[in-house]
């Protein structure tokens, strides 16, 4: 029970920390619409639909995982925060496993991201997206799915780290790849072979190619068949799981 409680205790906090700072929950939600309504515009206008669908249309599920990967992967600063207060010693020196810790963790930076991602997908119906009730019960659990896999590396990251600013750094370095080298913004079929690779190894590309297939419906096609992209999106999540497990064993 003390492990439950433990992990309870510390999604809890995440949660709550969102709640009393409700300016970063505004303005990590209005950036994204920003993109779906200027960047999906304009960009939209120039395109066209020659491909049988509208760019804002394409764009919406890249947003998605762009809130997603921004939000999971910055909230592990949270970590960097309780080293630098002396909480997160308090915490590895509780009756509880280090396992709990990180699970706990886990479970509340990604109910944040989680949170934001799920304003924003339903933000897209005012813009002008096709919402219906299937699309909504199909999309959530890929979101779980996208956001576990993101959390962990945040939080692999701050665990290994101690200072704010090079983990601002290095959140720069890792998260504006991920997010342009995912197809968010571009069709990957239309890549040349020697730069899809690129593409390929890049998770969230699996990610938003799932969600995309979800939201589009028959006029998308996929990079692998849809259960196969859930698939290696699952099986990112168990191995960043067990990385940041060990990770979080390691912190002093």
């Amino acid at each position: 029970m003390s492990e439950f409680r433990g992990i309870y205790t510390l999604w809890k906090r995440e949660v709550l920390r969102l709640v009393r700072e409700t300016s970063r929950l505004v303005s990590s939600v209005v950036t994204p619409v920003l993109w779906l309504v200027i960047f999906g515009t304009g960009l939209g206008v120039s395109m066209g639909t020659s491909a049988g669908y509208n760019y804002q249309q394409f764009l919406f599920p890249g947003i998605i995982g762009q809130t997603l990967l921004f939000t999971a992967m910055f909230m592990g600063i949270s970590v960097i925060w309780d080293k630098q207060f002396g909480f997160m010693k308090e915490i590895l020196v509780a009756p509880v496993s280090r396992l709990s810790i990180f699970i706990g963790k886990m479970l509340g930076v990604g109910t944040n991201s989680m949170l934001q991602g799920i304003i924003v997908f339903i933000l897209g119906f005012f813009i002008g997206i096709p919402i219906t009730f299937i699309m909504t019960i199909e999309i959530i659990p890929l979101m779980i799915l996208v956001t576990i896999g993101l959390v962990c590396i945040g939080l692999i990251i701050a665990s290994v780290l101690d200072s704010l600013e090079n983990f601002g750094v290095i959140m720069t370095f890792v998260n504006m790849p991920m997010f342009f080298l995912s197809g968010a913004l571009f069709p990957v079929a239309t890549l040349p072979d020697w730069l899809k690779w690129v593409f390929y190894i890049n998770p969230l590309t699996y990610g938003v190619d799932a969600m995309r297939a979800v939201t589009m419906g028959s006029v998308w096609h996929t990079i692998l068949p849809l259960w196969q992209t859930i698939a290696v999106i699952a099986l990112f999540d168990v191995v960043a799981v067990l990385i940041g497990s060990y990770a979080f064993t390691r912190t002093k």
